[in-house]
């Protein structure tokens, strides 16, 4: 694992940690889709270490609200990522140019039913990925705090 200039630990996988750094080194400019899907990078701090955390999401968004979601490719268990921000949902956000800071907060069932045929819409995987496990695939919404 690599960390950036600001000490953040930066995902240790290498397509993710590239994307990574060149949307945070371009200040947004670059790096800002995946296949043409909006994407956003989180900042996150790890449970056991405390230690700042970086990686590259989709999002959509309800509202003034972005929804990112835990997916893991249709794995039977949940990210790390998911994981940290249900023990400390105070994140970090870089959507584009901008920066600020955000909570993380489980979509219920109901709110997940909403939203879910959008998410699909915009990034179609994520129907293949809830066909692959038995677990609910978590969306979370992200709410802006400061910044």
């Amino acid at each position: 694992m690599s960390q950036d200039d600001t000490g953040v630990v930066v995902s240790p996988t290498d397509w993710v940690a590239r994307q990574a750094r060149t949307y945070e080194e371009s200040g947004g400019t670059e790096g800002t889709t995946i296949n043409g899907v909006p994407c956003l990078l989180l900042d996150y701090r790890g449970r056991r270490t405390g230690q700042w955390r970086r990686t590259v999401l989709i999002y959509g968004r309800d509202g003034d609200d972005y929804l990112i979601v835990a997916s893991k490719g249709g794995s039977d268990t949940h990210p790390l990522w998911y994981l940290n921000l249900e023990d400390d949902p105070q994140v970090r956000l870089r959507v584009e140019t901008e920066r600020f800071e955000a909570r993380a907060e489980t979509l219920s069932a109901e709110d997940k039913a909403r939203v879910w045929p959008g998410l699909v819409e915009l990034f179609p995987q994520y129907a293949e990925y809830q066909g692959k496990t038995e677990r609910d695939i978590p969306v979370v919404r992200l709410v802006r705090t400061k910044g």
